[in-house]
């Protein structure tokens, strides 16, 4: 299945119970709200596919794997209304996420910004490239982290995510990443990533899906709440991204 966004896609595509979503924008894969939009409904959709046994989340191309919100959107923003709606877009990508009785393998093949990063730390499992350096530059625009917070929180601990929210200007590198626990793996090139990402997807393909999806649940005890919590976080970034030190400082990272 394809959908046509202007200017990016969503895929999705299954063969032998490994369902690989992928997204695509030309702005280093930055997300719109129309994109998050399709995600939750894939993510949704592949969850209670029965053909689907796993999932394998990535992007297109060969560079970042994602830079977060889509800065014109951010811009547009003019009410808290309207910023609730696209910081909602995030939480429910996440919630999808969290609720998806499949595991979900990521592919990180490049820097992840923002957003990018709550999504790899939503994920089961993450298989990342050596390149794959990640930042949370919300500070640095005016908002914060709150939506992908609380999976930050959960996958790295606190101090580690106080660290990548704090110093927000500051790329940490993939072993960083490792070491904290938001990637599972590392390679040193995009061929044995896909190995990996293969060889997992095939093995947990032709697992038991009660098992893993009970296995699932478990992960994610305790995690009932945010469905309401993630929504609180998208109404703070929503006004917080109306102030004027935001929209300048959008204004000035779009001119760099």
């Amino acid at each position: 299945m394809i959908q046509q966004i202007k200017d990016g896609h969503v895929n999705s595509e299954t063969h032998n119970g490994i369902t690989t979503i992928e997204f695509f924008h030309p702005q280093s894969n930055s997300l719109p709200g129309k994109i998050l939009e399709e995600l939750t409904k894939e993510i949704h959709f592949a969850g209670t596919h029965s053909e689907t046994k796993v999932i394998v989340l990535k992007s297109a191309g060969e560079k970042a794997f994602c830079a977060g919100a889509s800065f014109e959107e951010l811009l547009d923003i003019k009410n808290e209304k309207e910023g609730l709606e696209f910081f909602s877009g995030f939480a429910n990508v996440i919630n999808a996420m969290r609720k998806c009785p499949k595991f979900i393998i990521a592919r990180i093949q490049g820097k992840c910004v923002g957003g990018g990063v709550g999504i790899a730390a939503a994920a089961d499992y993450a298989i990342a490239l050596n390149t794959a350096d990640i930042k949370l530059s919300e500070l640095a625009i005016g908002i914060g982290p709150f939506v992908v917070g609380p999976a930050m929180e959960r996958k790295i601990g606190i101090a580690a995510f106080s660290a990548l929210a704090i110093d927000a200007t500051m790329w940490r590198n993939s072993e960083w990443a490792k070491r904290k626990g938001l990637f599972s793996e590392v390679h040193e090139n995009t061929e044995n990533m896909d190995e990996s990402v293969l060889r997992l997807a095939n093995s947990l393909a032709h697992s038991n899906p009660e098992a893993m999806s009970e296995l699932k649940k478990t992960f994610w005890h305790g995690t009932d709440h945010w469905d309401v919590l993630l929504k609180e976080r998208a109404a703070i970034s929503g006004k917080e991204i109306l102030s004027s030190f935001s929209k300048e400082a959008i204004s000035k990272f779009k001119i760099k």
